[in-house]
């Protein structure tokens, strides 16, 4: 048996988890494939991209929005990570490119009370994370897979890349960000599937929203602040 000298101890209840935390790179329950299973509810029909747009509302100063050519005008990068479903596979070293996540906030003012995110994908569909968790340094909105572009069954032309959380979580078909005062189960997680997903907590089912709306509200009755319907 191999030595854990020196190894990071795993940290049970860290949001988001850093790479260093990410720890076997395996997590418990996986097992490693080099396909990649098409699995979702429905898909959306192919798309015009000439109506296609991308839209930041919610808890930020003034909503922001994007047309296809805007939004692949931004800048691009590209990142390795792997990446782990809750059906029990990982699919390892997939080369991403697309927009950071950072390169996306940076033109959003976003306001103190928005510390969770809705994500929103076609067609109908939502996936809840914190703001901690989509802001990382591994975080894009994906166009193309290992140099090719982005499949339609895989959430072509975009979808979002979040690896340190369970892959449900990285909404194909993505269309925009709600940021929110306070966590709501999206689409997967109203079904049962745990509000949070973390693989190496085996985290697939159950859990409790980390803030809810009321909590959030009356937060912010106390701070003075000014609360919406």
């Amino acid at each position: 048996m191999g030595s854990n000298e020196g190894a990071v101890p795993l940290a049970t209840e860290i949001s988001p988890r850093p790479l260093d935390q990410r720890v076997p790179r395996i997590p418990p329950g996986q097992r490693v494939t080099d396909k990649w299973p098409v699995l979702h509810y429905q898909e959306p029909a192919p798309y015009n991209l000439a109506k296609w747009d991308f839209r930041v509302w919610g808890e930020v100063e003034a909503p922001v929005r994007w047309t296809w050519p805007e939004f692949t005008g931004l800048p691009s990068t590209t990142i390795t990570s792997d990446i782990h479903c809750v059906t029990h596979w990982s699919k390892v070293g997939n080369v991403w490119e697309g927009v950071h996540v950072r390169e996306v906030l940076a033109h959003v003012r976003l306001k103190p009370s928005a510390l969770f995110v809705m994500v929103h994908a076609d067609p109908g569909y939502t996936a809840n994370v914190t703001l901690a968790e989509l802001d990382q340094d591994d975080v894009l909105f994906a166009l193309r897979h290992n140099g090719a572009p982005l499949a339609h069954e895989h959430g072509g032309p975009l979808r979002l890349v979040l690896p340190s959380l369970y892959f449900w979580k990285s909404a194909k078909w993505v269309r925009g960000l709600e940021f929110m005062d306070h966590e709501s189960p999206g689409f997967w997680e109203q079904a049962g599937y745990h509000v949070r997903g973390d693989p190496w907590l085996e985290e697939r089912y159950g859990g409790e929203v980390r803030v809810t709306m009321q909590a959030a509200r009356s937060r912010a009755l106390r701070d003075g602040r000014r609360v919406s319907s």
